[in-house]
């Protein structure tokens, strides 16, 4: 079977492992900072914390912009779960800002008439689909003139570039900016996740939050009579000073995730390569056409979707993707929309109020796309979707 997605390993990746099993530290130990520091450089941020998930490091990018309780946090209905449910976890409510038809990013026309319409939002989540990102200018400057901070979901866009040629992740255009290290993502910890700021406040708050709400770095105490002996600092003492989770991410996870920061160019040269193979090769197609075409050069080309007519085609898309199985090709939807979800309508939300989301819906499927597809293997689905799309 060849997957949609894979992660890419070497003896590299696997020898840093091992180094740590052999070192002193499994957890808190040093080599977590190695990464981030190597993250921090490569996006041009000041600050990363790395967190044990994409999902963890949303919600306390969340929960560090201390949201008024059920005030608006605004993402995408063409994402995962989890960007909107970083607004949920903060006691907040959750709107959606239809996408563009040819990316799958967020409008800034759909963006701009909600918060123009709303008085109370606290967030905007742009999310960086398929590696492609957003049109940040125009999203900063309808956030800057509301005063409205920013957290840009680049789950998929690690190694991806703005317009401006800087690194998604420098937070050039937000306050903080979430990455992923799942195994299908650009890198790999087997889970992870980061987020790049270059606030000092909002990066000692993160610190704090990810270990239980206990003051790190040089954060001063807060009750100094219990935290000192005449002039000396108890060596045992630390204070909870906030409600915090236990999110840390661990010297082995990090490990694997530093060896493979080092790879990242080559990992997004082959994905672009690919990308663009794939490009050429549907380029004459008629019953599908692929999402994002052109924009390759800018993408950490996560994905490969294709828009496919499935009413001309005569088959539904499960029939498709089974008949691809049984093919050994594997395939995927990315995502379902976010209001279609019970959760989501059972809160009052509806999905046809995103119809350019919907449409997508419709017709979206991706293909594989990942660093080790070889030629053989990438021919082998052209070859396929030409005998059963056309």
């Amino acid at each position: 079977m060849i997957p949609y997605g894979k992660h890419h390993l070497d003896e590299d990746d696997i020898q840093a492992v091992l180094a740590v099993l052999h070192s002193d530290y499994l957890t808190q130990g040093p080599t977590v900072e190695y990464f981030e520091n190597a993250v921090a450089d490569y996006t041009g941020a000041r600050f990363a914390v790395a967190v044990s998930s994409g999902t963890a490091a949303l919600h306390l990018a969340a929960l560090a912009l201390e949201p008024a309780p059920d005030s608006a946090f605004i993402t995408s209905p063409i994402t995962f779960v989890a960007s909107a449910n970083a607004g949920r976890y903060a006691d907040c409510r959750v709107l959606f800002a239809d996408i563009e038809p040819h990316t799958a990013n967020m409008s800034p026309a759909a963006l701009n008439e909600l918060v123009t319409s709303k008085q109370d939002v606290s967030a905007i989540i742009p999310v960086h689909f398929g590696g492609l990102p957003c049109r940040m200018t125009e999203i900063k400057s309808i956030a800057d003139e509301k005063g409205i901070p920013i957290i840009e979901d680049a789950a998929h866009a690690l190694g991806a570039r703005y317009e401006d040629g800087s690194m998604v992740g420098s937070c050039r255009y937000s306050a903080m900016t979430v990455l992923s290290f799942h195994p299908v993502k650009a890198i790999a910890c087997g889970e992870g996740g980061m987020i790049t700021t270059n606030d000092e406040m909002l990066y000692r708050k993160l610190l704090r939050l990810r270990s239980h709400g206990i003051n790190k770095a040089d954060d001063p105490f807060q009750i100094s009579d219990q935290a000192q002996t005449g002039d000396v600092k108890n060596p045992w003492y630390y204070e909870m000073q906030e409600l915090g989770f236990n999110y840390r991410l661990t010297d082995l996870h990090s490990a694997l995730g530093l060896s493979q920061v080092k790879k990242l160019d080559q990992f997004i040269a082959k994905r672009r390569a690919l990308a663009n193979r794939y490009d050429e090769f549907f380029s004459g197609a008629t019953n599908c056409q692929p999402l994002q075409r052109g924009l390759r050069e800018r993408s950490g080309n996560h994905l490969y979707v294709l828009a496919i007519n499935f009413k001309n085609l005569g088959c539904s898309r499960a029939e498709l993707m089974l008949t691809l199985r049984e093919k050994g090709i594997g395939s995927q939807v990315h995502y379902i929309p976010v209001p279609c979800h019970p959760y989501y309508k059972n809160l009052g939300h509806d999905p046809a109020e995103y119809p350019n989301a919907m449409k997508y819906y419709e017709a979206a499927l991706s293909i594989p796309l990942f660093v080790d597809l070889d030629d053989k293997s990438q021919a082998l689905v052209c070859s396929t979707f030409e005998e059963l799309v056309g």
